[in-house]
């Protein structure tokens, strides 16, 4: 009986070991099918900050999907690059071209400028197959250094990180992992034991360990399709802010999704959608979010909408069921491309029609002041970020390129007085402004016995 028992203990090591060996080829199976396709991004990217372009340069990761070099990496690694340099996994460094960003849902497509037709590349999986308590595998390059591997768990398939501040990603929720998602891992794969992946990484919470989330594949292949054929992503816009059904009731019946907030100048204000209506469906299709978790899908369904087209939207209002017809528009940019006016000390950009909402205009002619440098000369006279130019000299200002035109002019002319008519909130004022003797603008240390302070903004 002893030799019995001594027997199944010595069994029981050995079968131990062969599961944790068995794990360990399992990870380093998928770390090689994975790792010749990892790329170190590096680009230098163009910031507007205190009324002053200036350049910076980040590192992160991304991943080769196509032997002809598409790379899939984060908006917020190569948005706004003017460069990208990528370190192959055999050391080599090429450019590569950014081919589109998506903001909405952080991700960004490169293309390799290289000879090679036959790149090795990932293969893209599901992420609706994933499991909690799943072992996945991190790849990307954290603080700068190169292709490194962390292993872990999914701790939540579906998490939802909320709508406050910049709302990164409200199409989707998140796959949450204890994988350690450092600064410079952003962008690269989050794999499966066959070494598929199955999410981008893209960030942690601050201040906790081994609390970091991926894009779900599955919604970023929708979005990387796109950018590839189009440099963009269309979406759908109907105006208006939605809350879970259960902010509003306790009813376990109630079915739909509560509408918080309707944009003023948007089709769902048009159409006579209210706050309070409970949308029960939109063109045939259920929009049900009982909990928090469910607004990402039903967000999503509105932006896949078709634009410009009519779709009928069921709406509670309270007992009564309405069938409410709506011609969704195209979402825009929250802000246009900025160009800097160096010699005046600003940066601007295009009024767009989400600023143009926000600051009730009745189109999008004019310039939307992004940045003013201190001491600056439109600062001096009292241009302020977040102003709105409309005429510049008693005339219409059509865009921000129409600006550009009348501003080369001002400097070569060295006109002295430049009146600016703006829109500051709900006021329209007049700023004149004083342009120095040679266009330039003044130096921040001339201005110390008045208080004048440095070019850093």
């Amino acid at each position: 009986m002893k030799y019995v028992s001594v027997l199944a203990v010595v069994c029981g090591i050995v079968c131990s070991g062969c599961v944790t060996m068995g794990g360990e080829h399992a990870v380093l199976r998928a770390k090689n099918k994975v790792a010749p396709a990892l790329v170190h991004v590096r680009p230098v990217k163009e910031i507007f900050t205190g009324g002053k372009r200036e350049e910076m340069s980040v590192v992160g990761s991304g991943f080769i999907i196509s032997p002809d070099g598409y790379v899939v990496t984060n908006e917020h690694v190569a948005g706004e690059a003017t460069l990208v340099r990528c370190v192959l996994f055999n050391k080599e460094e090429v450019e590569a071209k950014v081919v589109g960003t998506d903001k909405l849902t952080d991700l960004a497509v490169l293309k390799l400028e290289t000879d090679h037709k036959s790149l090795p590349y990932v293969k893209l999986g599901s992420s609706s197959r994933l499991q909690t308590g799943e072992t996945v595998l991190a790849l990307g390059s954290p603080h700068g250094l190169a292709r490194s591997v962390s292993k872990g768990i999914v701790s939540v398939t579906d998490r939802y990180l909320g709508d406050h501040d910049d709302m990164v990603s409200p199409y989707n929720t998140w796959i949450q992992t204890d994988a350690a998602i450092n600064p410079g891992n952003s962008g690269g794969p989050l794999v499966n034991l066959k070494g598929v992946v199955v999410g981008v990484n893209a960030r942690r919470l601050g201040g906790a360990d081994n609390v970091g989330f991926a894009i779900p594949i599955d919604a970023a292949k929708e979005v990387i399709e796109a950018i590839i054929k189009n440099g963009r992503v269309q979406r759908s816009w109907i105006g208006v802010t939605l809350q879970e059904v259960t902010s509003k009731t306790d009813d376990p019946k109630q079915l739909g999704v509560v509408i918080a907030d309707v944009d003023p100048l948007s089709p769902a204000a048009e159409a006579g959608l209210r706050p309070g209506d409970v949308l029960l469906s939109i063109n045939g299709k259920a929009t049900d979010a009982r909990y928090v978790e469910a607004l990402p899908a039903v967000r999503k369904m509105i932006a896949d909408l078709p634009i410009d087209e009519k779709v009928s939207a069921k709406v509670q209002r309270g007992t009564e069921s309405i069938d409410i017809p709506i011609t969704p528009i195209e979402k825009s940019d929250v802000r246009g491309e900025e160009v800097e006016f160096a010699e005046w000390g600003f940066t601007a950009s295009d009024v767009t029609p989400s600023i143009a909402r926000a600051a009730q205009l009745p189109s999008t002619q004019g310039m939307f002041i992004s940045g003013c440098q201190v001491g600056g000369v439109v600062a001096n006279a009292g241009l302020r970020q977040g102003d709105i130019v409309l005429k510049v000299d008693g005339k219409d200002l059509a865009s921000m390129t129409a600006f550009k035109e009348l501003y080369k002019e001002r400097i070569e002319s060295k006109q002295a007085l430049v009146l600016f008519e703006v829109k500051s909130g709900a006021l329209t004022r007049f700023v004149l402004v004083k342009q120095m003797e040679g266009g330039g603008t003044p130096n921040p240390e001339d201005n110390e016995d008045d208080g004048g302070s440095s070019d850093e903004g």
